[in-house]
């Protein structure tokens, strides 16, 4: 049998880059890689059938966006592989509604929301008063992400049923829009990153989706130490090890959470893309998941097979 350290499945092809440097990390750590794209995959899945091939600790990158690597991951779970970002830890985090729920439970200031039930489960809703959501609101589905079925700036209650159409099998959340304050030149948007205990405060531009990370004298300048207290409360509600939030600090001084967790984060290199995740943060995240991937190995004995 063929015995891996550590296995990353992934299929996107914008990822290439952050597999290059999970690459570097795992050498640098002494830790065999197996990467796993639909090009290999049905072999791969075959040799863990025929017990010819294993892994100790796993991190997917995959599953979300093909059903196909699902066998990979139930695998995993089924032979207690050490994993990063365990599915049924992610999964619960897809839901918006969900999150909504158990952040407005633990005390995180939150959007105005509504909940909405599915569609197909109640077709026709009665109409509410929408005026406690402003002027302008906004449409979300409770699953997805990057924007899908996402009405901006909505005014209407018509504009609610018709979204809720989109996608009738999910829950809809009818949220205000935050008006954030600004911070000497910037607007107070913040996209935090977390990953293995560690924060990456960047200021969010909401229309370029660039980048900027917090400095620390900004950080101390601005009181905005409230960031990190934030995470820290999502970190321990979610379980997970690397996602990103957004928190907006409003006129009236609340740090108001206004996209709960992101899991499967976009960690395209900022030098390869305008709108993509520093640099240095993306090699630092790669570091610290492979750091957790060699902190398991290292307690657990090799045995007698053999380790690539």
């Amino acid at each position: 049998m063929v015995n891996y350290d550590f296995c990353l499945p992934w299929n996107w092809e914008h990822d290439a880059d952050f597999i290059i440097l999970v690459d570097i990390a795992c050498r640098a750590q002494g830790l065999s890689l197996l990467q796993v794209t639909p090009d290999n995959l049905v072999d791969i899945l075959q040799s863990l059938q025929n017990n010819q091939l294993n892994f100790r600790s796993f991190f997917d990158r995959a599953s979300d966006a093909d059903a196909r690597f699902i066998p990979i991951v139930q695998w995993a779970a089924e032979h207690g592989v050490y994993c990063i970002n365990p599915r049924e830890r992610a999964s619960r985090t897809w839901n918006k509604a969900t999150m909504h729920l158990v952040f407005a439970q633990a005390g995180l200031e939150t959007p105005y929301t509504v909940i909405l039930p599915s569609y197909e489960e109640q077709p026709m809703v009665a109409p509410m008063d929408i005026g406690p959501l402003g002027e302008g609101f906004i449409i979300k589905p409770a699953h997805g992400g990057g924007g899908e079925g996402v009405v901006m700036k909505a005014t209407s209650w018509s504009q609610v049923l018709v979204a809720r159409q989109e996608y009738p099998a999910d829950r809809y959340l009818l949220q205000a829009c935050m008006v954030p304050a600004e911070l000497g030149s910037r607007v107070a948007w913040f996209r935090l990153i977390y990953c293995a205990g560690q924060l990456y405060p960047c200021w969010w531009d909401t229309s370029t989706h660039i980048y900027t990370p917090v400095t620390l004298r900004e950080e101390s300048n601005y009181h905005l130490t409230a960031l990190r207290e934030i995470t820290a409360s999502i970190a321990g509600l979610c379980g997970l090890d690397l996602f990103s939030t957004e928190v907006a600090l409003t006129l009236d001084g609340l740090f108001v959470v206004v996209d709960y967790v992101n899991d499967q984060i976009d960690l395209r290199l900022q030098s390869k893309a305008f709108d993509g995740v520093p640099d240095e943060i993306v090699r630092d995240i790669t570091e610290r998941l492979v750091s957790l991937a060699a902190a398991h190995c290292l307690s657990q004995p090799k045995g007698k097979d053999t380790f690539l």
